[in-house]
């Protein structure tokens, strides 16, 4: 799901740099310790420092007095590096492409930058020759004509005018996400960007990102559970990861990208009088909700273990789960507008409920990526989007360990049924055996479906972790070939998912290509484990082995 912009408030502008910064920013700099216990930054120094770098440093980012920002991430390393991420607006329209990260030193001082284009944005005007209705009906067409057809009921397109600074020469833009239900009711959606000069089509995409108690799931056997107590009954609710919890949609859709709200499903709090929930079978409606709520555990505790980042935002707060959305609806999807990750029952014939591990891991993924990098969602940068999902994803059923959903390089393959045909959604050893993505980059990869153009990068971190050729991991064979007939040696998946992860929230931008993610994975491993070693070469190596060079 695309994310939808948090403006900052109570901006004052420093016109002798021309740059914008908070005033609430600066006051919170002001009021709060300059450093923790330990003698690390405190993230409100960081943007402080941030502020002043960009000041210094305005001309040579490409700030101008047109242009405002607003702090989206802030990352502190333990040896107090700190790595401030920001959006842009020009003249008040956010800028596509506009985002950037400011790495600072320990004591401060301006190391560098990392932006996601570099092209200064300077437009005569800000005025459409093209009306907001007339890219709405555009949008509407493009939805149609993605594969839904006439059938289309309660269609609504809603267009922001924007600046587009990640196709070219920035331009004025209208981003309009139009929404509408299928024939069964389910939610489709898709983001299209016109050119709002002469109408032509920039750019478009899927909106829809596809995607102590105990109980008894669909997929990982009896699982523990923390619940909440509420006078004689509990609740599906884990007080010690944020009050996340999950809800039954009974059956219900809704669509709410950019403010459109065609309807609402309920959340309805599932609650259970002894404790233990389900029974392991789709015969019972909390069974699902166990895989759900499992899931979002077994992210949560990922993301804070391995990465030290607690919840999907980084601020402590949970999120929520809604299982049995829709009408045999074969998708689950993460959506920012709700903070929410929300699963479908499958039709039953090609998939069943999606609620398996990996699957959850996945898609609350999606909602990281949002909060950091913000990948756009097409070209490769949508693949990037779709294999950081895949990797981390993965990542999470390994951390799990869970006997009865073994770790693996699979992905969905608890999911699909006889009727799709595959074993797995998709296959990272060797991507292309799922019939239609990339093994290895070409210069039309990025014209590929982003799930498809994913393989390369989901390519790249199997053999980065397992190395390349044949093999059986967990009762699972393995063949992963190389683009160059390298024989390629894995550092194991830990490293993998630390370097990703790092690359991901430190280097990466919205416009992030696979040639600039062969260079911010190098960097996250030269800052990890330095430069020249054996991490290091090993990232070099398995990217080259998938034609990255």
């Amino acid at each position: 799901m695309s994310r939808i912009r948090q403006h900052t408030r109570g901006t004052r502008r420093l016109a002798a740099a021309g740059v914008a910064v908070t005033t609430a920013t600066l006051l919170a700099a002001t009021l709060s310790p300059a450093a923790h216990a330990d003698g690390r930054p405190t993230r409100a120094t960081a943007i402080e420092n941030a502020a002043s770098a960009l000041l210094a440093h305005a001309a040579g980012l490409g700030l101008t007095s047109a242009e405002d920002t607003g702090v989206r991430d802030v990352i502190v390393d333990k040896d107090g590096t700190q790595h401030v991420r920001y959006d842009r607006t020009y003249r008040g329209l956010p800028v596509l492409g506009g985002d950037f990260v400011v790495h600072l030193a320990s004591d401060g001082g301006y190391r560098g930058a990392d932006r996601a284009t570099r092209t200064r944005i300077a437009l005569s005007s800000l005025t459409p020759r093209v009306s907001g209705p007339k890219a709405a009906a555009l949008a509407v067409d493009a939805l149609r004509a993605a594969g839904s057809g006439g059938r289309l009921k309660q269609v609504k397109a809603r267009p922001e005018l924007v600046v587009d600074a990640l196709h070219g020469a920035p331009r004025l833009a209208w981003r309009t996400t139009a929404a509408g239900l299928d024939s069964l009711g389910n939610p489709v959606a898709r983001t299209v960007l016109t050119d709002a000069r002469t109408g032509a089509r920039i750019d478009s995409w899927d909106s829809i990102e596809t995607a102590t108690g105990d109980g008894k799931s669909l997929y990982s056997s009896t699982v523990p559970l923390e619940t909440t107590q509420s006078g004689s009954s509990y609740q599906l609710k884990d007080p010690t990861r944020g009050n996340t919890y999950t809800g039954d949609a009974a059956g219900k859709t809704d669509l709410c990208i950019f403010g459109i709200c065609i309807s609402r499903a309920p959340a309805t709090l599932f609650t259970d009088a002894d404790n233990h929930w389900g029974t392991g079978t789709t015969a019972d409606r909390a069974s699902a909700a166990v895989d759900a709520q499992y899931g979002t555990d077994e992210t949560w505790d990922y993301y804070k273990n391995v990465h030290g980042r607690s919840g999907i935002a980084g601020d402590g707060k949970g999120s929520y789960n809604r299982v049995h959305y829709g009408n045999k609806y074969n998708n689950a999807f993460w959506d920012d507008s709700c903070f929410c990750m929300t699963y479908g029952d499958g039709d039953g014939t090609t998939f069943g409920p999606l609620v398996a591990l990996d699957v959850a891991g996945h898609e609350m993924s999606h909602g990281v990526t949002s909060k950091t990098a913000a990948l756009t969602y097409s070209g490769e940068s949508g693949g990037l989007n779709e294999a950081t999902s895949d990797i981390l994803g993965t990542m999470v059923e390994w951390y799990a360990n869970n006997s009865s959903d073994t770790g693996d390089y699979l992905i969905g393959e608890q999911i699909v049924k006889p009727g799709f045909g595959k074993a797995a959604l998709r296959f990272m050893d060797k991507p292309s055996r799922d019939g239609s993505s990339a093994d290895y980059w070409s210069s039309s990869v990025g014209n590929l479906d982003v799930h498809y153009s994913s393989g390369v990068a989901n390519h790249f971190a199997y053999l980065l972790a397992e190395g390349s050729g044949a093999k059986t991991i967990n009762g699972v064979a393995y063949d992963s070939p190389t683009y160059n007939g390298s024989t390629v040696t894995g550092i194991g998946r830990d490293k993998v998912g630390k370097i990703w992860y790092r690359a991901l929230t430190v280097y990466m931008t919205s416009s992030t290509n696979y040639k600039a993610a062969r260079t911010a994975t190098l960097d996250a491993a030269k800052d990890l484990y330095g430069a020249g070693g054996t991490e290091y070469n090993a990232v070099a190596a398995a990217w080259s082995a998938v034609n990255v060079n």
